[in-house]
């Protein structure tokens, strides 16, 4: 189930990043929203799956307790990309900025390299998985400090050159949101590495 999950936060880190790209098109820009909104709500569905499977088997409770902070801070992930999407929608941005496609995009390679963490899980019996899993972390970890530097030279950049107060809380709320979906799987990663480490 966590495989799945994982899927479906790559499709909606890619629907996301292809909205970016296409923002100017009204058409393909409502057409991503909504990919972006079906993969949320998919992932939604195996969240609750996955909490509610973790209550009817036999596991012990430390066990209980990392599947359910794992699957929830993957739940986080999708839910911060949604509401990047809805964002932008809400807050009515005008303008697709160089500065939010390359957050989407350094999002969408942090919800890949994610989605080879979680592919780690299954398997836990090979002694190389620990290694794995400690780079793939170093590289998530990598993503997110690019991530920070982006936006803190956006929001450098913002405050010296938008004159429009509007544009510079919706801007400034975007910004925020794309770089916290990479402090998300660097929370993931970190789970993983853990989970990993102790059964290896």
């Amino acid at each position: 189930m966590f495989n799945q999950h994982a899927d479906r936060i790559v499709e909606a880190a890619r629907a996301f990043s292809q909205l970016a790209a296409h923002y100017n098109d009204a058409h393909l820009r409502e057409k991503y929203a909504q990919d972006v909104d079906n993969a949320e709500r998919a992932a939604d569905r195996v969240t609750q799956d996955v909490n509610r499977a973790i209550h009817k088997t036999f596991i012990t409770p430390s066990d209980r307790e990392q599947i359910h902070s794992l699957i929830n801070t993957m739940d986080d992930v999708a839910d911060l990309i949604q509401d990047s999407a809805e964002t932008m929608a809400l807050y009515d941005v005008r303008h697709m900025t160089e500065e939010i496609t390359r957050l989407s995009d350094l999002s969408l390679k942090c919800c890949e390299r994610l989605r080879d963490a979680v592919r780690l899980l299954d398997k836990l019996a090979d002694p190389s998985t620990a290694e794995a899993a400690l780079k793939t972390g170093e590289e998530i970890d990598r993503l997110e400090s690019d991530a920070d530097r982006v936006m803190r030279a956006a929001m450098s950049k913002l405050f010296r050159e938008e004159p429009d107060v509007r544009e510079v809380i919706k801007l400034k709320a975007i910004y925020e949101l794309l770089e916290t979906i990479t402090d998300k799987c660097e929370d993931v990663a970190n789970h993983i590495e853990g989970i990993v480490l102790e059964n290896s």
